[in-house]
């Protein structure tokens, strides 16, 4: 699932690409990564992938998870 992010252009200014190649590359995912996880190609990025891009996002993981309760909750729907 993308991130709690607007969707983004991939044609934007180059300062915008140079911060996304920077968050990118400080959180240790390619470029392409980062892109696939924006746009959905990546619908459930690894937990440590996540956990990276909300560190150099200065993100708590606690608010971005409260975020994910707008989301229906498939194990919620098999469990009641």
């Amino acid at each position: 699932m993308p991130l709690a992010r607007a969707p983004v252009s991939h044609h934007g200014s180059h300062e915008e690409q140079r911060d996304r190649g920077r968050a990118a590359r400080d959180a240790g995912i390619s470029l392409d990564t980062l892109r696939n996880i924006e746009r959905g190609a990546i619908a459930v990025p690894a937990f440590s992938t996540v956990a990276s891009l909300a560190r150099v996002l200065d993100l708590g993981l606690t608010a971005l998870a409260r975020t994910l309760e707008d989301f229906d909750d498939p194990a919620a729907e098999l469990a009641g």
